[in-house]
């Protein structure tokens, strides 16, 4: 049995991918054989995850940003010191573009690079 951390991880993915019941079930059960994620074991929770980040399910938009480019995008504002507004401006100075979900895979990486940069010349 799966802790409540890990729980709340799969129910913030299914969230975030705006998966509705009937295809979160059908996806839990093809992957990990079980009908709801309190049944998951460590095994379970790792083939659901890893399906997750290989699946169409992942990407968050047609242009290919994945929601763990998403996340990690948040993460590095976050250790900047950075709000949602700050991010949101320095995106659309530099990008054009004011809101993660209109970046690509490829323009998400270099946001990426870009953050990290940035932090390391912080340090």
């Amino acid at each position: 049995m799966l802790d409540k951390k890990k729980l709340a991880v799969i129910h913030i993915v299914k969230k975030e991918l705006n998966l509705s019941d009937m295809e979160y079930r059908k996806i839990l059960k093809e992957i990990s054989g079980v009908e709801t994620a309190k049944d998951l074991d460590e095994e379970g929770f790792k083939k659901l995850m890893h399906y997750f980040v290989r699946s169409k399910y992942y990407q968050l938009n047609p242009q290919g940003l994945t929601l763990k480019q998403k996340l990690y995008i948040q993460y590095l504002a976050k250790d900047l010191g950075w709000d949602k507004i700050h991010l949101s401006n320095f995106m659309r100075k530099y990008y054009g573009k004011s809101n993660i979900l209109d970046f690509s895979k490829k323009e998400a990486i270099k946001l990426i690079e870009a953050l990290k940069n940035i932090k390391q010349h912080q340090a």
